[in-house]
């Protein structure tokens, strides 16, 4: 529920620099994602201050980094608009940053694990190595998309088809793990999808409004 004020803050930030303007329809697609995202995973559960702190924190940074992320992108005198090229000067500062993390947390593990520096089963490597790259291929595919996205739209629109992944990932989670929807949590579930589906609305409408009469197509 909390990771749900990242549209928010996303949204503060694209204010603050300028790359959205504050309209009244932005700001109800903004409450009804938010709100119907709290209300779709709203529960009965113990509430932890420190957990809620670290979602908030990260929310709140999540917010800083794609809308600076957006400026790199969309700033044409940088020439960082290919997503390679963005992805090419910012990943090994993402390494840089998480390898202290992964070295304290995974790295003695990792270190004596079986599965690889010690391991004596080829087989069990190789299988194991084969997850490691398709998983890198993978994340690869997630950053160039994301990277991408923000580039043709907004980090605004990339927050909100990240909204979208979350609802779905609820339902899969309620039909095949069992876990209960109440009514509340369905009304939230249309209210998200009310947000998203008016978010994509104004962006068509938008995009045709800016189209010259000349780019038109001669058809339809």
């Amino acid at each position: 529920m909390t990771k749900s004020s990242a549209v928010l803050f996303i949204l503060i930030f694209s204010l603050i620099f300028k790359l959205e303007e504050l309209r009244a329809a932005l700001v109800l697609v903004v409450l009804l994602i938010a709100g119907g995202l709290f209300m779709f995973t709203y529960k009965s559960t113990q509430f932890n201050v420190e957990g809620f702190a670290l979602v908030l924190g990260a929310s709140f940074i999540g917010g800083i980094r794609w809308t600076l992320t957006q400026i790199l992108l969309q700033k044409a005198e940088l020439g960082l608009q290919n997503p390679i090229d963005t992805m090419f000067h910012l990943q090994p500062l993402m390494f840089l940053g998480l390898f202290p993390l992964f070295a304290i947390f995974e790295g003695l593990h990792l270190s004596t694990s079986e599965k690889i520096f010690r391991f004596q089963d080829t087989g069990l490597l190789l299988r194991v190595l084969g997850s490691l790259f398709l998983g890198g291929i993978l994340a690869f595919g997630l950053g160039f998309s994301e990277f991408l996205l923000v580039s043709r739209t907004s980090s605004l629109t990339l927050s909100i088809a990240g909204i979208f992944k979350e609802v779905c990932t609820l339902l899969l989670a309620a039909h095949l793990l069992g876990d209960q929807i109440s009514l509340l949590n369905w009304l939230g579930f249309a209210l998200c999808l009310s947000g998203i589906s008016l978010h994509v609305a104004l962006k068509a409408l938008r995009s045709r409004g800016n189209q010259s009469p000349s780019q038109k197509p001669l058809f339809g």
